[in-house]
């Protein structure tokens, strides 16, 4: 059954498969290498970006926080409540893993008693008026680098207007 012919076809099978596998795989990074500047590994595309003036885009105007705040809705605030909620209360005197929220709009920051806060942020001094609330929402390792809360951040700014709205009405 396994004479000479049949092992000698069952070799050159093999070896025309290793043979196409080979040349399969030089074919796909010809087809589809991104030059990535003698990189090994690349991690994105690179997109051109004609030279010119970039003068010439305009740019959105950026509108006042006073404005977006002064237009907040409260009640969507509190569905934003829902995730600040796993580590805060709005309960004065009732710290969880953060500090109680209850009055914060217009408190001094780290004035609450009995919560032990993070150097960056006991360090920080001034009130937690909506403008400074907004941008320590927005990302709060960046407002305060050091800072202990673990929170990405809110990137929409109507959505940390409603929220701090939600919380000052509390």
């Amino acid at each position: 059954m396994f004479d000479t012919m049949t092992m000698t076809k069952a070799v050159g099978a093999l070896c025309a498969a290793l043979l196409i596998y080979l040349l399969g795989g030089w074919a796909a990074k010809g087809l589809f290498n991104v030059d990535n500047n003698g990189e090994d590994h690349v991690s994105g595309y690179r997109v051109e970006v004609p030279d010119g003036d970039m003068a010439e885009v305009e740019a959105e105007p950026e509108i006042p926080f006073e404005e977006i705040y002064a237009s907040a809705d409260a009640g969507s605030g509190e569905r934003l409540w829902r995730q600040c909620s796993a580590c805060h209360s709005l309960n004065a005197g009732q710290n969880g893993l953060g500090p109680s929220l209850a009055g914060v709009v217009g408190a001094d920051v780290g004035a609450i008693d009995g919560f032990g806060y993070s150097d960056a942020l006991a360090g920080l001094g001034g009130v937690w008026e909506p403008e400074r609330l907004s941008g320590f929402l927005e990302n709060p390792r960046g407002f305060a680098r050091g800072t202990a809360m673990s929170f990405g951040g809110i990137n929409d700014v109507e959505d940390r207007a409603n929220l701090i709205a939600y919380l000052a009405s509390q």
